[in-house]
């Protein structure tokens, strides 16, 4: 491997920013989905809400966990700059390295939880065509 400069973990914060763009949109639209179909419990309690209710926590913690790997593998970016900085080359270097895979793991449960939207809409599809 080449020797880790300055501008290695710089690479990464468009992209982790972008990342995290998105996991903050999506958070929120999660937020106000529950909003709603708690209005909509309220007003009409049904098992079915419920089931959907219970989705979105486990989505929503999904999302926090996103965001708070994704949060940790900017800060290891910038840590890994200023460890570069000041000449400590190999803590530098491994702590980069913990970063990346801090990113990594927080874009695969990003995988599991479209996994688990994409079940939760087909579900709602195929309740509309059986009811056709």
């Amino acid at each position: 491997m080449d020797k880790l400069t300055l501008t290695t973990p710089a690479l990464l914060f468009s992209a982790v920013s972008l990342i995290l763009l998105a996991y903050t949109n999506r958070f929120l639209g999660y937020a106000q989905l529950v909003r709603n179909l708690y209005e909509k419990f309220k007003s009409n309690p049904d098992s079915i809400l419920l089931a959907q209710i219970k989705n979105l926590r486990k989505r929503m913690y999904l999302t926090k966990a996103m965001q708070l790997l994704g949060v940790l593998s900017l800060f290891l970016c910038v840590v890994s700059m200023f460890l570069l900085y000041i000449n400590l080359w190999f803590s530098a270097a491994w702590i980069f390295g913990f970063g990346l895979l801090s990113l990594i793991v927080s874009l695969a449960i990003s995988a599991w939880e479209i996994q688990i939207s994409v079940r939760a809409i087909d579900l709602h599809l195929t309740d509309m065509e059986s009811s056709r």
